[in-house]
């Protein structure tokens, strides 16, 4: 199946070798976002995982609109963090970018290290219908 890089100038430009979202038919592949502001490519909250999940959230959102998508389309989340004991905090921030009606599948993993040492990393897939 062919498939198209999917770009927004909204969302941190990728800091290795990777797409910030592939699509492929009618599903987007969006890479882990972090806590990048698409401007200046700094790490936003200063080690606040409020801010920080906030960050993340408007990053996949800014993807996704590139695809023509939004959030109501993400059908499965990965969320890797920092610390879980954030856990309560993150989840309240992330849930209030959706409703129960259409909260994605997803799962939480605690890992020692993220990219540029960020508390939150979130990566989707969504589908076009």
């Amino acid at each position: 199946m062919p498939h198209t890089v999917v770009y927004s100038d909204q969302a941190p430009a990728p800091i290795g070798p990777y797409s910030q979202a592939i699509q492929a038919g009618a599903t987007v592949y969006v890479s882990g976002q972090i806590a990048l502001d698409s401007v200046t490519g700094q790490v936003v909250g200063g080690g606040d995982v409020a801010q920080e999940t906030h960050q993340v959230m408007r990053n996949l959102q800014a993807v996704l609109q590139a695809a023509g998508l939004t959030l109501r389309d993400v059908v499965k989340c990965s969320i890797f963090v920092k610390d879980l004991g954030n856990f309560g905090l993150i989840n309240e921030i992330y849930g209030s970018y959706f409703t129960p009606d259409y909260a994605p599948a997803r799962e939480t993993v605690e890992v020692s290290r993220l990219p540029k040492d960020v508390q939150v990393e979130i990566s989707c897939v969504a589908v076009a219908g």
